[in-house]
């Protein structure tokens, strides 16, 4: 059985779930296993059909019937997996989810504090009310993806989640549309309960050995946005370096995993937060399918070209915990660019006339580097490198 390891070296959508597409396709019989992050990620995929879809409660694999382990790592939203599992149902999709049963999961009252600290602090989050959960479930008042199957369990644990935000000074609990989402989380938490099926991590991985032949741990969002490594305050509240795929690894004694780093051919950033050369021209088409656009909480996109420094230090986040595992270079969205590759080095600005010639400035030895020219997995081309 092997391992891949599927990381972004910058702030988000650098092409994830493109990527893991990708190597799902190369798998005979793969597994996608989710071990950061959780619903607030949108991992876009596009089959060679056409078929588009962004998946935030799914692994990506999941438009070619791979099924998805979600780790106790990861929020599940009883509200946001409906209605995926809605849209991929009408897509003509039944995805296979094993859940862990001590996966957290996130509450309207996770969700409207979140967007109520958000309008406060503009810390960029996506008002998803990921970080809440992740805040909360550190605190006595719980809720896990096991509890969704005892309905006095879940009301029980609502009304002290609901005494912990009133704590916390929140008065919201009375308004009409935090009312219709709580009786929609109810609902939804009820409905879902009978398409994923529940497992606990010790004997899922002692159990899957046998039918998987390709372990595919997808990241989400990116190493500059991890919470011990990015940018203070402006970080994600998880670990998005390859930390906690390593410990699935090691406690469930898996082998030692390929690692695939995915930059653009240029800088993005959804949200505030400090996103270098901005200063500088950037000559590129926007994808008009672009996934992250607008919205209230985090703003526009904002992208830049590329700073080999940060990808430097990114991969050196991640050094800490990969260790002498096969590494892989992706380079993303190199259609949009009007020309080469721009990426600054100690500030001063270069021109790449191919993704190869990146890794000549890049700390770490590569295996391969992979290029794609859409947002098709089908479509990357890969050229291997000596070590």
């Amino acid at each position: 059985m092997k391992t891949k390891i599927v990381l972004g070296l910058g702030y988000g959508d650098e092409g994830k779930g493109l990527t893991t597409d990708f190597l799902c396709q190369q798998s005979q019989q793969p597994l996608v296993i989710r071990f950061s992050g959780g619903h607030q990620a949108g991992h876009t995929v596009v089959t060679e059909e056409g078929e588009r879809h962004v998946f935030s409660s799914f692994g990506a694999g999941s438009l070619r019937g791979i099924p998805t382990y979600w780790s106790s790592f990861c929020t599940l939203s009883p509200i946001n997996y409906l209605n995926e599992w809605l849209a991929l149902e009408a897509l003509g999709h039944t995805p296979t989810l094993f859940v862990d049963a001590l996966a957290p999961v996130t509450t309207p009252y996770d969700v409207f504090f979140n967007r109520s600290t958000e309008k406060k602090n503009q810390h960029g989050s996506c008002g998803l009310g990921f970080g809440a959960t992740i805040a909360r479930q550190l605190t006595p008042y719980k809720l896990y993806a096991q509890d969704l199957r005892y309905p006095v369990v879940v009301e029980q644990k609502l009304k002290a989640i609901a005494q912990f935000y009133r704590n916390l000074g929140q008065d919201y609990f009375t308004d009409d549309a935090f009312l219709a989402q709580l009786e929609l989380f109810q609902q939804a938490a009820a409905d879902i309960t009978d398409t994923f099926t529940l497992v606990y991590e010790k004997s899922f991985f002692s159990d899957i050995k046998a039918p998987y032949s390709d372990l595919i741990f997808e990241g989400s969002q990116g190493i500059l946005l991890d919470m011990d490594f990015g940018f203070f305050p402006n970080v994600t509240h998880a670990s998005t370096t390859s930390r906690n795929a390593f410990s699935l690894i090691t406690r469930n004694r898996l082998s030692m995993p390929e690692i695939f780093y995915i930059t653009r051919a240029y800088q993005t950033r959804h949200g505030n937060g400090f996103l270098s050369n901005e200063q500088f021209p950037l000559h590129y088409a926007p994808n008009p399918q672009e996934t992250n656009k607008y919205n209230p909480w985090q703003g526009h996109q904002r992208c830049s070209i590329l700073d080999l420094d940060m990808i430097n230090y990114a991969l050196a986040c991640d050094d800490n915990f990969s260790g002498k595992s096969k590494k892989h270079l992706v380079v993303t969205c190199l259609d949009q660019l009007e020309g080469p590759i721009q990426a600054s080095k100690d500030g001063i600005i270069q021109h790449f006339a191919s993704s190869m010639d990146l890794v000549e400035h890049l700390n770490i030895s590569f295996a391969s580097v992979l290029e794609s020219w859409s947002e098709c997995g089908a479509k990357m081309r890969t050229h291997h490198l000596s070590y």
